[in-house]
């Protein structure tokens, strides 16, 4: 078994005042189940899996593997294997034996390092590469070979941090199913680090979401995107972000542009005492309407085109100041740069409130 507990861990880095990296980070990991952890740069995920991986201190809390407190067990004896996000090949030694050389410093034999390399190469088609050097392959071959090395182990944990941000769009989109796919078929507890939220909901069981080394949330990626516990997750989760205005509120809805955006009964009692709101709306959930019809008055400022959709970018008027909106239309008609539009929200099931100061979410 190889369920993970972070029991109120914390990082603390001496300063004035002291910096926590990781403030109280409680989270459960289910044998078997592939984590990711996610946020910005500076949020303490990297540092969060160094603490499991042994290489940062815990300065309170502690840390469990298979129910084991591993807090003070240096990282050797922590059954665990980590992929960097440099690749950190022996360039003297093939890739068999790069792939192999953790077994060989265990003394098991070389008939079994052999045919544990060659199952592992197999899985990543490395098979007709063993005997070539890292310089002769390419970023993603070399990455591969990296997770061929942490395969061989046999670990009860995988680490993993930032793997892909040295590949190229394509093949990173890519080697992130195979990983994914290969975490499926292994079946190893798996934690990986990234910070791009696109990468984090196309390949973990669960997604936490950190900021300023506090955990906001910790869900499936569907729950993440349909119900986001704050406006922090709501900006982070999703691309394009959900757009995130501050608005007043009326015992009608909200008011948009002079447009009141009606709202649900619940939604209003739980604005109960607040002149405005954080209103959030995901670009898909707006559409461009007809001149005649209610809506915001949009002038178009960016028109991205993506094939099948296309993004819009613009300027509506929000109390005395202009804001920018995003929407989404289809890739085949989208309105041209300065045109000015009506947008309207297409589906109320699909608004989102937040407390304008806390960011927390009012709907329960």
């Amino acid at each position: 078994m190889a369920e993970v507990s972070y029991v109120k861990a914390s990082r603390v880095f001496s300063g004035n005042p002291p910096v926590r990296a990781v403030d109280e980070l409680s989270l459960e990991v289910a044998d078997g189940e592939f984590l990711v952890l996610v946020g910005p740069s500076g949020s303490g995920k990297s540092t969060a899996l160094r603490m499991l991986a042994g290489l940062e201190d815990i300065d309170e809390g502690a840390i469990h593997i298979g129910g084991k407190d591993v807090t003070n067990v240096p990282p050797k004896g922590r059954d665990i294997a980590m992929v960097f996000q440099s690749y950190a090949l022996y360039p003297h030694m093939t890739v068999a034996e790069n792939m192999g050389f953790a077994l060989k410093l265990r003394g098991v034999s070389k008939a079994e390092i052999k045919a544990k390399v060659e199952e592992a190469a197999k899985m990543l088609d490395l098979t007709k590469y063993l005997e070539r050097k890292p310089k002769a392959l390419s970023g993603g071959q070399r990455q591969r070979v990296a997770m061929g090395r942490a395969i061989v182990r046999e670990p009860s944990v995988f680490l993993m941090d930032e793997p892909l941000s040295n590949l190229d769009a394509k093949l990173r989109v890519e080697t992130r199913a195979n990983i994914a796919a290969l975490q499926q078929r292994l079946g190893t507890t798996t934690i990986y680090v990234t910070h791009d939220q696109v990468e984090a909901m196309t390949m973990g069981h669960r997604v936490a979401v950190l900021k300023d080394g506090l955990l906001q949330q910790c869900d499936t990626p569907r729950a993440l995107y349909d119900r986001p516990a704050n406006a922090f997750v709501a900006g982070f989760i999703g691309s394009p972000a959900m757009n995130l205005k501050t608005v007043p509120i009326t015992s009608e809805g909200a008011k948009l542009d002079g447009v009141i955006v009606p709202l649900s009964r619940d939604a209003i009692a739980a604005a109960g005492g607040l002149d405005e709101v954080t209103f959030g709306i995901r670009p898909e959930a707006l559409g461009i309407v007809p001149s005649t019809e209610e809506g915001m008055e949009m002038t178009v400022e960016l028109v991205e085109e993506l094939g099948a959709d296309a993004l819009v970018h613009g300027a509506v008027k929000i109390g005395d100041s202009s804001q920018r909106f995003v929407v989404r239309v289809d890739g085949r008609t989208p309105p041209t740069l300065g045109q000015h539009v009506k947008v309207a929200v297409r589906d109320h099931s699909e608004i989102h409130l937040f407390h304008p100061e806390s960011g927390e979410r009012l709907e329960s």
